[in-house]
């Protein structure tokens, strides 16, 4: 981690099942460390389906989208820049946060966390679920698809893809928020690299990335083209 940030959050995190009473409505999550400290980020992963197919406990993309480095550090970081005013040391911007926690997945290469083509190729599974959700998205509430018709593009009805479609239905938007800012994080890496040449620091792009906090993505690319001008 080192290799690829500079800056560290302070506060810890666990990795915690979601209770009995809603792991079937809900999706493994990440929760913020408590400001004042008094509680470390949550990874709360739902084990409902692993305990019946006695699955691995976590794919390692899932945990660098949810805790380190993906949400854990994004939010942690932001809450802990007391220089930023409240709302946007609380704020939420879901193409920014869901964006760098899909950016996050594919730092597992440099990481060295993907050392196999099966381990690869679990990375690329989960792109290729992300692609579908934004489909389901876009079906359910541009194209007037129904619950049952965006379960049946999943795979047909199963806990997994009706809690999904489910979700979706409730928070149009979200799917296609998360494939945005992933884009453009990439895009704004790939642009730092061109212009920079060898004098590109993969540590300083991600903590100034993450230096101010959830950010529109309007803004984040300003904020960026100027940080690439001055270095």
């Amino acid at each position: 981690m080192p290799r690829l940030f500079g800056r560290f959050p302070r506060a810890g995190f666990e990795i915690r099942p979601i209770e009995a009473f809603r792991e079937r409505s809900m999706p493994s999550s990440y929760e913020a460390a408590a400001p004042d400290g008094s509680r470390p980020g949550v990874f709360y992963l739902n084990s409902a389906d692993l305990r019946s197919s006695g699955g691995a406990a976590v794919t390692r993309h899932l945990y660098l989208h949810e805790a380190v480095p993906g949400h854990h550090f994004q939010m942690t970081l932001q809450r802990e820049n007391t220089s930023l005013p409240a709302f946007r040391r609380f704020g939420w911007y879901t193409a920014f946060g869901e964006g760098w926690a899909l950016y996050a997945e594919s730092l597992g290469t440099d990481l060295g966390v993907y050392p196999s083509r099966a381990d690869r190729l679990g990375m690329l599974g989960g792109e290729l679920f992300r692609a579908s959700r934004l489909v389901v998205d876009v079906g359910l509430h541009a194209k007037g698809w129904t619950r049952e018709q965006a379960i049946e593009y999943l795979g047909g009805p199963t806990p997994d893809n009706e809690r999904e479609v489910e979700r979706y239905m409730a928070w149009p938007g979200q799917a296609l928020g998360y494939k945005i800012g992933q884009l453009k994080i990439l895009a704004l890496r790939r642009r730092a690299e061109a212009a920079l040449g060898a004098s590109f620091d993969i540590r300083a792009f991600h903590d100034e990335l993450l230096r101010d906090g959830a950010l529109p993505l309007t803004v984040l690319e300003a904020k960026m083209d100027r940080w690439i001008e001055i270095r």
